[in-house]
């Protein structure tokens, strides 16, 4: 079976079909163009980019493609960015000074907001109360306590703030969602993740642009309200790197993870994390670590355990496994169900009584149908089950989303409480790993204890 399929025949198709199908995912998203959105004089939303770097640019080559969205304005620190922003819209967006200018703008539905993390929350704040939707990359904070203040705006002002962690959206996690809910996996007690990497880039060791200096760049604007500090190119293009812009691995990548499980297992948020983290090699501009470990105890009643390092590859970089009594469900490239065996063989063990025993114990009806048919009559076991993704890449399908919530006036895929407690996640295991004691949580405040 290959090619496009959409979810509603995805669903009817994959509920009758037999063990070991390889069925692949299709995407789908609604694609039309008449989203009415509030503020607009016609059916396009028109988009401001607040921060067009990397991240930025990925999302800005698909937008420009897509149907009843327009990108209208953008701003940046560095002029580079700004330079080749204007190229992929063909000179079509207004440049703006700060984000200040572009969000008092009239002319403007919505932002997408791509700035480091020390100042998601104000551009977030400031976005609402000028009567912006927002979508947000992830994290959506630099602190815990942030969370709750973007939380507050929202509420008060009623705009739609999406969060970018854009997996959730895919057919894959969504598929995967389903099959968990359905009970399949039985009793889920662990999850496990890795996220690994063995590059200078995959540990944020970006190049630098040769014509970077004081001139092009905008220092002032990029610090904010982090710690002063003279100008530095490396801490401008390699902010995850620095513990006053980011809270490193566990912000930008675990984030991700747990925005995934919070999703996929219908949680909300770790009783009890402890972790434990060091920065081994990559010490050139960096003071976050490079290899950093947490264990996550939910009262939903299952751990999950994340790992990563940037100084070895092993398992293809990200991965995501959720066991359960009847089966596992494993998250990379593709989605794959892999049934538990349901027997048992003790008899090593009782090879050990007695003969008399030992013949007795093989004649109980109950050990008969657990172990016999393992150890005598060969039980045929379903295979395993794989899905693979086609379509339009998971970028689009969260950004289509977030058009849709703003057209509807509803909650999005991936709302601000989601969006905070994904990233609270994050900041616990990284104020775990440095007190080097247990972090817990509040959930009556939405809060980490005191």
């Amino acid at each position: 079976m290959s090619g496009k399929i959409n979810r509603r025949d995805f669903i009817k198709k994959t509920s009758v079909t037999g063990a070991g199908a390889g069925l692949i995912l299709g995407t789908s998203r609604r694609t039309e163009a008449s989203f009415n959105p509030v503020n607009s004089a016609n059916d396009r939303i028109r988009l401001g980019f607040i921060g067009v770097g990397a991240r930025a640019q990925q999302v800005l080559s698909d937008v420009i493609r897509m149907p009843g969205i327009e990108v209208v304005a953008m701003c940046d620190a560095y002029q580079g960015r700004l330079e080749r922003a204007q190229e992929r819209t063909k000179g079509q967006a207004k440049v703006y000074k700060d984000h200040r200018e572009l969000l008092a703008s009239t002319d403007i539905d919505a932002v997408y907001i791509g700035t480091p993390d020390h100042w998601h929350k104000d551009h977030a704040i400031a976005a609402v109360e000028a009567g912006k939707d927002v979508y947000i990359e992830k994290p959506l904070t630099y602190t815990v306590a942030d969370g709750l203040e973007i939380i507050a705006a929202v509420k008060k002002t009623g705009r739609i703030l999406q969060v970018g962690s854009q997996s959730i959206s895919t057919p894959i996690q969504q598929k995967a969602r389903e099959i968990v809910q359905s009970g399949r996996l039985g009793q889920i007690t662990m999850v496990r993740s890795t996220t690994n990497r063995n590059s200078a880039g995959g540990a944020w060791i970006y190049p630098i642009p040769p014509d970077a200096n004081e001139q092009t760049v905008n220092w002032e604007m990029f610090l904010g309200s982090a710690p002063k500090h003279p100008y530095s190119p490396e801490r401008f293009f390699r902010w995850r790197c620095y513990q006053d812009y980011s809270g490193g691995m566990a912000t930008d990548l675990f984030v991700h993870v747990m925005t995934t499980l919070h999703f996929i297992l219908d949680a909300k948020a770790p009783e009890m994390v402890v972790a434990a983290g060091a920065l081994y090699r990559w010490k050139e501009s960096r003071d976050v670590p490079d290899t950093l470990d947490a264990i996550l105890q939910y009262p939903e009643g299952f751990t999950v355990n994340l790992s990563g390092t940037f100084n070895n590859e092993s398992g293809g970089g990200r991965s995501i496994e959720i066991l359960g009594t009847k089966g596992s469900l494993s998250l990379g490239r593709d989605l794959v169900f892999s049934p538990e065996s349901d027997g048992d063989d003790n008899g090593w063990i009782v090879d050990a009584w007695p003969s008399k025993l030992q013949d007795n114990y093989y004649k109980d009806s109950k050990v008969i149908e657990r172990e016999v048919p393992r150890k005598w009559k060969p039980r045929a076991i379903p295979g395993e089950e794989r899905w693979s993704g086609v379509g339009p890449n998971a970028n689009v399908l969260h950004m289509e989303a977030f058009l849709q919530a703003v057209k509807d006036r509803k909650p999005p895929v991936e709302d601000v409480f989601a969006g905070h407690r994904a990233a609270a996640v994050a900041h616990m295991v990284n104020l775990a790993a440095r007190q080097k004691k247990p972090v817990y949580w509040d959930h009556s405040r939405d809060n980490i204890k005191a």
